[in-house]
């Protein structure tokens, strides 16, 4: 009979019920597996072992319209084993830049990459698979991340794009942390983005696109982009796109905009927003949606220190928007003077009853009715909202969508802050991040010289009623007070002492290569198909898909599909 044994590199988190401050650390199993034959004398085994079946998509946790994208599957291996930047073997640079085909990227280092310049996805079929890192894993800094346009099937998992306003190059002002439009087949997933000189996480004109359990946080306000005050946390949108269970923390506005590309027409804006947990806004939580058909289920607004008290924005679920200016009409002929359609359900707005009773209550008429308190009273004065307008834009029935395990609102704000972001290894900033949106705090505010100030001479500062907390100008406004010269924003990440061997450089270690009857002087066997009961996932994949299987299943917990 054939065995099913799960992979023993398996991780033991340890969680509060409620404080998500604390890192989710893993262990490696002792026990040992049973079933594999020995070859008399070298001790190496023969047959290999059948691991536990798991469900076939991009990888086992894949959800939404991006969940069947290949990515690198089937094809090369590339290991980055140095964390320089100059586009030599080795480097992630080169294995994005350099190397074609289909390929999947995995790490002998960690630490952070200072890049010396953007870093665009030109090519597809591509997985990088950041948890393969040994130790905290990786962090891109310095330069904005891109897919470029026309990309097919890409998978990225478990990096950092935290790029900071040390840089000012063109490419750098007004520049995305991660972000990419025009592609196709793509997934996001446990990714950490900050400190962006224009939105921390863009991606929209996708089509079949997911962004999931990601932590999106700290955009950057008055960073020197040329186009004035900032601070934004994402546009999103795309030709069946899902965006669910991320956090998004301390942003001045678009906490998302909803937004339609050039590419749209009245019909194929198809976007699916759930379980999403939205915290200290300023300006605007979620605004825009024009022509769009969208689901907004079960997300989570938590107001924070910065969010404007005494207005409806405090309850605000989404200020729906259309194209009406003269510009809109040449950019945007297809979708003009459009209104959307939207399915709004279940999703929950708490105050905490911090500002007050009036603010409060906000809140809980917006829970209650999502519709009255969180949409309708939420245009912009400019329209005339009729009835008739009210029954078109109210959709009965959801938006069509691929599978999504889908919590109450509730269980997402807790099941997020446990999970999201690099969760294999929170670092600093991320613990920071989950502590604030958890207990309603923000510890930082911007420390730029305009703040303050309206118009002066020829520049509008649009900053009269700042700094607010939580909504930064700069990672160098995290400084302590105490620090010393070599002190950086960006968090230490450790490489572990023991890097595994891989012999073969088929991208699996040795070590396991040994225990799972796979062998390690062949890398042929990577892209073999012995692991794996259903024959649908490569034996590498087999091998990264489980290094974090545990979060996986842990962060469905209480979910339903």
């Amino acid at each position: 009979m054939k065995k099913k044994l799960f992979f023993s590199f398996c991780f033991l988190f340890f969680i509060g019920v409620i404080s998500c401050s604390d890192d989710i650390a893993s262990d490696k199993e002792n026990e040992t597996e049973q079933g594999a034959d020995k070859e008399e004398g070298n001790g190496e085994p023969t047959t290999p072992i059948t691991m536990e079946a798991v469900e076939f998509a991009a990888f086992p946790g894949a959800e939404g319209h991006g969940r069947n994208a290949t990515g690198g599957r089937g094809g090369k291996v590339y290991i980055v084993t140095s964390l320089a930047d100059d586009g030599t073997k080795g480097t992630l640079r080169y294995g994005i830049e350099k190397v074609s085909g289909a390929r999947t990227i995995v790490f002998q280092v960690s630490g952070i990459i200072h890049l010396k310049k953007e870093l665009k996805i030109r090519e597809g079929n591509l997985t990088i698979a950041g948890q393969t890192a040994p130790g905290d894993g990786i962090c891109l800094a310095g330069w904005p991340v891109s897919l470029g346009d026309n990309v097919d099937n890409v998978i990225v998992r478990f990096l950092r794009f935290r790029m900071g306003d040390k840089e000012k190059g063109i490419s750098a002002d007004g520049a995305d942390a991660f972000g990419g439009r025009y592609g196709k087949n793509i997934i996001i997933d446990h990714c950490s983005m900050s400190w962006c000189t224009d939105e921390c996480v863009s991606f929209y004109n996708n089509e079949n696109f997911t962004l999931q359990w990601c932590i999106i946080s700290e955009s950057l306000r008055l960073s020197g982009h040329t186009k004035g005050p900032h601070g934004y946390g994402g546009i999103w949108g795309g030709m069946k796109a899902s965006f669910h269970h991320n956090l998004m923390a301390n942003h001045d506005s678009r906490n998302p905009r909803l937004g339609p590309g050039t590419k749209s027409t009245k019909d194929n804006e198809i976007v699916d927003m759930r379980n999403n947990v939205i915290y200290n806004w300023c300006g605007n939580s979620c605004y825009g949606g024009e022509a769009m058909h969208v689901n907004i289920v079960n997300n989570y607004y938590k107001p924070g220190p910065a969010t404007p008290t005494g207005t409806s924005k405090r309850g605000r679920i989404i200020a729906i928007d259309k194209k009406t200016s003269d510009s809109d009409k040449q950019s945007y002929p297809a979708i003009f003077d459009t209104w959307g359609d939207f399915f709004i359900d279940g999703n929950v707005v708490d105050d905490g009853r911090i500002n007050g009773e009036d603010d409060y209550q906000r809140c809980v008429r917006a829970t209650n009715d999502n519709w009255t308190y969180g949409v309708y009273n939420q245009f912009d004065k400019k329209y005339t909202i009729t009835d008739d307008v009210k029954q078109r834009l109210k959709r009965t029935a959801p938006v069509a969508t691929e599978t999504v395990t889908t919590h109450s609102a509730r269980d997402a704000f807790e099941q997020v802050l446990r999970y999201a972001g690099c969760s294999l290894s929170r670092d600093t900033y991320d613990k920071r991040i989950v502590e604030e949106a958890n207990t309603g705090v923000a510890n930082f505010e911007g420390l730029n010289e305009h703040n303050g100030q309206g118009k002066v001479g020829d520049i509008d500062w649009k900053s009269t009623d700042y700094p607010k907390p939580g909504i930064i100008d700069s990672q160098e406004d995290l400084r302590p007070a105490d620090a010393g010269a070599d002190w950086s924003a960006w968090p230490v990440l450790k490489q572990s002492e023991l890097v595994p061997a891989d012999t073969d450089k088929d991208g699996i270690p040795d070590e396991f290569e040994k225990k799972y009857g796979l062998n390690p002087e062949d890398a042929s066997d990577g892209n073999d198909k012995t692991l794996d009961p259903n024959k649908n996932y490569t034996n590498l994949e087999m091998y990264i898909n489980n290094l974090v299987q545990d979060i996986i299943d842990r962060q469905n917990e209480k979910g339903v599909r």
